[in-house]
């Protein structure tokens, strides 16, 4: 089944200190996981940035991506009309201000025709999940 990682997948996958980093590494190991471009630098922004406690080396981050995330999913992006069409959607389904990044990754789900979308932070998701969408799963 294709399913789509959000970046708090990323991240707990990438940091071995995350609670949930087994869990989530593992999910990197199945095939048909997919990312939206966008997941590669919220990954990148969390690793560099020091919020979670911790900060790598922006090149750090880089190979990270690089060598341990996109060897084993595939990336989806959404167009500019796409993206557009998402916006214009987007406070129907109560979405505003840093929940347009989950957002994001819920049409980057369905534009993928996934049947899930993998996350640590699901109930973000639940708030403007509608029926139809992939099937959020908190890990």
């Amino acid at each position: 089944m294709k399913a789509v990682l959000d970046s708090s997948i990323l991240v707990a996958a990438l940091v071995e200190a995350e609670p949930r980093h087994l869990a989530c590494g593992h999910l990197l190991d199945k095939p048909g996981m997919h990312v939206h471009a966008h997941a590669l630098a919220e990954t990148f922004s969390t690793l560099t940035g020091g919020r979670l406690g911790y900060r790598v080396l922006p090149e750090t981050a880089v190979q990270l991506l690089e060598q341990s995330v996109l060897p084993y999913v595939g990336v989806i992006t959404l167009s500019a009309r796409e993206m557009i069409t998402g916006l214009k959607d987007a406070p129907s389904r109560g979405v505003r201000g840093a929940a347009i990044y989950d957002y994001l990754h819920l049409l980057a789900a369905r534009r993928a025709k996934a049947g899930r979308l993998y996350t640590l932070d699901g109930a973000n998701f639940q708030s403007f999940h509608r029926a139809g969408d992939p099937e959020i799963v908190a890990v």
